[in-house]
């Protein structure tokens, strides 16, 4: 309607001097079209929504990022314990057959003194080749024998006081008197304590 009074009014107005299509093109240009309008709004709102989720992708990028390197640091973490637990673990394998073997040992030193006394030197041999044996193949599997002698400072880490005495000298206050039993090591871990008589 309102198309039919722009286009009398332009007719009658300028008869001689405009065609029909001049006034078509007229009329084309005073009226937009509302669906054009509507097109490029949605087009605008469309690239303002691609925006915002090129945000959130963003990020949910930077989110996933962080996840994954709080889990890579984390899994190393995992990877070196279970290492260092492992070595642990292959330095003290034969601990509980070693110390069970301790006090063998311990038979061992308190008899030879007994049977170097004897004659039969073929015996002597025998023992202290057992003995030798004995010691080798559990020095090699990583036992260690502490070497506490009088006058060493007592050292909780390494010694057991089973007792205390007059010191008899000085010297020897607060300090090893005496080893009533050969402290043991595995690799760096004390499997059992020297028995040491410490002076006072």
């Amino acid at each position: 309607m309102r198309i039919g009074k722009l286009f009398d009014s332009l007719r009658g107005k300028n008869k001689h001097t405009m065609s029909e299509q001049n006034i078509n093109e007229e009329i084309q240009d005073q009226n937009i079209n509302p669906e054009v309008q509507n097109e490029e709004t949605t087009a605008t709102e469309e690239v303002v929504e691609q925006k915002s989720e090129v945000e959130v992708l963003k990020e949910e990028l930077q989110k996933e990022k962080e996840q994954y390197l709080r889990l890579f640091a984390e899994f190393d973490n995992f990877k070196k314990r279970t290492s260092r637990e492992r070595i642990d673990i292959f330095k003290t394998a034969n601990k509980e057959v070693i110390t069970a073997l301790l006090p063998v040992i311990d038979d061992f030193e308190r008899a030879m003194p007994q049977i170097t006394k004897s004659e039969d030197t073929a015996l002597v041999t025998g023992v202290e080749l057992i003995q030798n044996k004995l010691v080798e193949t559990l020095r090699g599997k990583g036992l260690i024998a502490m070497e506490v002698k009088a006058g060493d400072d007592f050292n909780t880490d390494l010694h057991e006081a089973i007792t205390q005495i007059p010191a008899p000298s000085e010297d020897l206050k607060g300090k090893v008197v005496d080893c009533v039993e050969t402290g043991y090591m595995l690799q760096d871990v004390v499997i059992r304590y020297a028995k040491v008589v410490v002076g006072m």
